[in-house]
C-alpha cells in the first residue's frame, strides 16, 4: 500500500513541476515554487513514515506494527538529522550506512527543502528557484529510495 501512495504522490508532484516549469511569468513561477516546496517536504515526510510503517507491517506482529505506525505519526520536519534518528531506532547499522550514503548534496538538499518550507510557512522570504527545487526534489527521491532499499522494499 505504501508504494502505491508514494508513487501517487510522486506522480502528482511530477505533473505539478511540469506545469510550473512552463509558466511564462517569473513571479507566478516563484509562487508555484514555494507551493511545490511545501508539497515536496510533505512527500518526503510521508514517504519516510510510510516506508517504516510498511517495514514494521511486514516484519512484526500486528500489535507491534500498530505501535510503530502510531509512533511514526509524530515524525515531522524530515531534515536528515531526524531521518537518521528515526533510522537508528530500527538499526544503528542502517543509520550509519544512510548517513554515509547521504552526506553532502543529498543531506543538504533534504535540509534545504525543510528549511525553506519552514520559512515559507512562517511568511518569510526565500530565494528558492525552480531549478534548485527540482534538484532538491530529485535528491529527496534518492534519499527515499535509499531508505526503502534498506527496508528491503
Amino acid at each position: 500500500m505504501s508504494l502505491i501512495e508514494i508513487t501517487r504522490q510522486r506522480q502528482r508532484l511530477d505533473d505539478l513541476f511540469q506545469k510550473a516549469k512552463n509558466l511564462p511569468d517569473p513571479e507566478i513561477q516563484s509562487h508555484w515554487c514555494r507551493y511545490l516546496c511545501v508539497l515536496v517536504s510533505g512527500f518526503l515526510e510521508n514517504s519516510v513514515r510510510l516506508t517504516y510503517s510498511e517495514y514494521a507491517r511486514k516484519r512484526a506482529n500486528e500489535l507491534v506494527a500498530d505501535f510503530v505506525q502510531n509512533r511514526l505519526q509524530q515524525f515531522q520536519n524530515p531534515k536528515m538529522g531526524p531521518i537518521l534518528d528515526l533510522t537508528s531506532a530500527f538499526s544503528q547499522e542502517w543509520k550509519e550506512r544512510l548517513e554515509d550514503q547521504t552526506s553532502g548534496q543529498l543531506s543538504e538538499s533534504v535540509n534545504s527543502i525543510v528549511g525553506n518550507r519552514n520559512k515559507i510557512a512562517h511568511g518569510e522570504s526565500v530565494g528558492l528557484t525552480m531549478h534548485a527545487l527540482i534538484q532538491y526534489y530529485q535528491d529527496a527521491q534518492e534519499v527515499i529510495n535509499l531508505v526503502r532499499q534498506q527496508c528491503g522494499l
